[in-house]
């Protein structure tokens, strides 16, 4: 019996904004009770990512190169030709999805991992792109924690807090 019936998203914390004219920079951080590597192989294995993310990936995302992300939970899937740009594991994960560069930084925090997420997101996205990835970090840490929920994106996530998480970072960052 899964726990995503009683799953609810916690309050709007662990994000910042980074504003440089029109490009807008999406900061998350979060620590997890898991080492980098638990924590890396859930960010770049494609069935691991089946398990939280907003995309499906056609390979791994833990070597250089092409790769292709779906979207989901979206009425048509969106399908990016992407490049992994940057592997570092289990440290540092960069790649471009759809428009945007998106940035993972793995950092060794006792017996666990502090995660940043740095996602460069148009301004008027981005208290949305906020409260979904609030949402699948919180999946994510559950899935690594071996209790996984199951992927909650897309109209989904509307029954687990992302309406409200969304107004409480537009309150926090005054949009």
């Amino acid at each position: 019996m899964s726990n995503r019936d009683e799953y609810r998203a916690g309050p709007a914390a662990g994000a910042e904004v980074h504003k440089d004219g029109d490009r807008w920079t999406l900061v998350l951080v979060r620590e997890l009770r898991h080492p980098p590597e638990k924590v890396w192989q859930a960010l770049t294995d494609p069935v691991s990512l089946r398990e939280w993310a907003p995309f499906d990936a056609d390979r791994s995302l833990a070597a250089v190169g092409p790769v292709r992300l779906s979207t989901v939970g979206t009425p048509t899937p969106q399908i990016s030709d992407t490049q992994v740009t940057r592997v570092e594991a289990p440290h540092l994960l960069e790649y471009r999805w759809g428009e945007n560069d998106m940035r993972w930084q793995l950092e060794p925090l006792g017996d666990g991992t502090r995660l940043t997420l740095w996602h460069n997101i148009d301004r008027a996205f981005i208290t949305m792109g906020a409260a979904g990835w609030h949402i699948c970090l919180d999946v994510l840490e559950r899935f690594v924690a071996g209790d996984p929920i199951g992927r909650i994106v897309g109209g989904d996530a509307m029954k687990f807090g992302w309406p409200r998480l969304k107004d409480e970072y537009a309150k926090q960052w005054g949009l």
